[in-house]
């Protein structure tokens, strides 16, 4: 008999409640744990995300190397850690809707895809078995509405997810069972048309942030 994995999230119900926020779960895959959210920021959040992040924007890099690929075309930043008030604030209700402590949170990323610009199927975990602090789970925050393109896809279980702006999609890879973690697989569609803007958040096991 064959045990089912326990998800980070407590989802018996439709919504989830933050402080600040009654976030709505509009649709979800059980193992592996996979929701879609939607109300995770006010557009006027997601305003502000783009505002600040604009003139911070480089090439996207990808792995422990942090090196520049064809695998993601993109540009992206990083924020420091609760750097003003709005970020603090988004940090916080992200670490009550994942269920994880801040402390575990790597800084928040703000990704942008121009038209042709994708981002190939990848693990956001890292595979390697030395790893001792590895990710568990992913948020990923849409900041736009997109014209066509740029859906967050997931090939190993044929489901996609549309950008919308305020909407978010969330899964977690931190299961004993390695075929769970693997399903976890995902890429960004390429932008046919307009652009897209996305904000990411990755929680590791153990605390990554220190005071």
């Amino acid at each position: 008999m064959t045990i089912k994995e326990q998800p980070m999230m407590n989802v018996r119900r439709n919504k989830i409640i933050t402080t600040d926020k009654e976030i709505a779960i509009v649709g979800r895959i059980e193992e592996p744990l996979i929701l879609i959210l939607e109300n995770v920021l006010s557009h006027a959040e997601c305003d502000t995300l783009i505002d600040l992040a604009t003139t911070r924007m480089q090439r996207a890099k990808i792995g422990k190397a942090h090196e520049v690929s064809d695998i993601r075309t993109s540009s992206s930043m990083f924020f420091e850690e609760s750097e003003n008030e709005s970020i603090h604030r988004i940090e916080t209700r992200i670490s009550e809707l994942m269920n994880i402590p801040l402390a575990h949170a790597e800084p928040l990323q703000i990704l942008h895809y121009k038209a042709g610009e994708q981002y190939q199927p990848h693990y956001d975990y890292f595979k390697s078995g030395q790893v001792v602090n590895n990710r568990i789970s992913t948020l990923v925050m849409y900041l736009n509405d997109v014209e066509e393109g740029g859906e967050t896809y997931f090939p190993s279980l044929h489901f996609a997810v549309t950008p919308k702006k305020g909407s978010a999609v969330y899964f977690e890879y931190f299961y004993t069972d390695d075929h769970l973690n693997g399903l976890t697989l995902h890429g960004g569609n390429p932008i046919v048309a307009g652009e897209k803007w996305v904000a990411t958040q990755w929680m590791r096991r153990q605390i990554y942030r220190y005071e």
